[in-house]
């Protein structure tokens, strides 16, 4: 019967997903009494509790395939998407999008404003690797390294010459994308996996430049004492800070959303998209194909750089450790997880990715166990993200044959 083979299945995948965490889960070692503290309790609720969530989900995509009314088409992201079609529902939602995120901090402590920024922060950045995975099919793996260009500009320019966050702020953005052009150019002929180490070396390249030339960039001691964003010169607490910061950072999702938005449906996104779909028959269409690449590259760049000074400002010390591949991964990882290409879906996947882990604080040393196996999860039984781009449908009505 169906339902034996799937018992089958969810108990296979119960037992290695016990044996994948045994060392975490059922060992613990006690350095004191130097013995080791065997957990068999842990290793039941985690093979019974996977078993039972294994089962559910394979006899909920049965059902769903034997019942189509229930399938894709009803699923969160297209109801998500047919909210936005609508002007007056998008309009609605918009309006109650914005003002629960101008009434959040006026309800919320200043630790959690400060972690919502952050998560503002790593919305711009997945926009930004947007433009290169998503839409232009670019793997860029080393986009840490654009995101650490504007934060050693703004650190650097106060540090030696006394500039403050609003002049530093278009010179790091810039610098970021003069850095992707220049990385675009070695790459122009890359793709795949290749394309893939390449940038994944770059990116290593600015990290260890940033750690080994202590002359220029302070070394791994960092450079500390950086100044937040001022406005009309008043002085500010570290609580209106925080909350100056946090609305600084409504307004560079609210512009980032729209120029992204306005760049998908343009010329040039239109030729990223095809470049994505297929390289070969995108240049034998006429398209620039290098001209575009840059492009990608430099557009990308320009938010990291953005980003990368106001991460500058708000924590106020940065060194190289900041900036490690596992940051290009979490970005990569919000795309991917929200969908590629979908503006709605990197939105959602960077709140739920950075939101995620402070929220399963309660799990203590448990919580990115779990954090892992929830990502797991979606690849599982949701890989094309959670809310995937819908490509574009010109349906031909009312056609008539004029053939005799």
């Amino acid at each position: 019967m169906p339902i034996l083979a799937e018992i089958r299945f969810a108990l296979r995948a119960a037992l290695w997903f016990v044996f994948l965490t045994f060392p975490i889960m059922v060992i613990k070692a006690d350095p004191i009494g130097q013995t080791v503290i065997w957990r068999w309790r842990n290793a039941v609720w985690v093979g019974a509790c996977s078993f039972f969530v294994c089962l559910a989900l394979r006899l909920w995509k049965n059902y769903r395939a034997k019942h189509p009314a229930l399938g894709p088409s009803n699923d969160g992201g297209s109801f998500i998407h047919r909210i936005l079609d609508h002007s007056g529902q998008r309009r609605a939602f918009l309006g109650i999008l914005l003002a629960a995120a101008i009434l959040f901090p006026f309800f919320a402590s200043s630790y959690q404003t400060n972690i919502m920024i952050t998560a503002l922060i790593y919305v711009v950045l997945g926009l930004g690797l947007n433009i290169v995975v998503g839409m232009a099919g670019l793997l860029d793996l080393g986009f840490v390294a654009f995101y650490a260009i504007g934060a050693y500009t703004y650190a650097l320019l106060h540090l030696h010459f006394g500039l403050g966050f609003w002049q530093s702020l278009p010179l790091g953005a810039c610098l970021a994308a003069l850095g992707g052009i220049c990385l675009g150019f070695p790459v122009l002929r890359l793709r795949g996996d290749y394309l893939a180490i390449v940038t994944l070396g770059f990116g290593e390249i600015i990290r260890l430049a940033l750690e080994n030339w202590g002359e220029f960039s302070q070394g791994p001691s960092g450079i500390a004492n950086i100044p937040r964003p001022g406005f009309f010169g008043m002085t500010l607490s570290l609580d209106q800070s925080i909350l100056f910061l946090y609305f600084i950072m409504i307004v560079f999702v609210i512009a980032t959303i729209f120029v992204v938005n306005r760049l998908r449906d343009s010329r040039i996104g239109r030729a990223w998209i095809a470049l994505r779909e297929d390289e070969i028959a995108c240049q034998a269409m006429g398209i620039d194909k290098q001209k575009t690449k840059l492009a990608a590259f430099a557009l990308g760049a320009f938010w990291a750089g953005g980003m990368g000074v106001v991460f500058a400002a708000k924590t106020t010390f940065i060194n190289p450790a900041s900036f490690t591949f596992l940051e290009s991964v979490i970005i990569l990882s919000i795309v991917v997880l929200g969908g590629m290409g979908s503006i709605v879906g990197v939105v959602c996947g960077a709140l739920i990715l950075v939101l995620l882990p402070e929220y399963l604080r309660a799990l203590s040393e448990y919580r990115m166990l779990a954090f892992g196996a929830i990502l797991v999860l979606m690849m599982i039984f949701r890989p094309q993200g959670l809310i995937p781009t819908i490509k574009s449908r010109y349906p031909l009505e009312n056609l008539t044959d004029d053939r005799p």
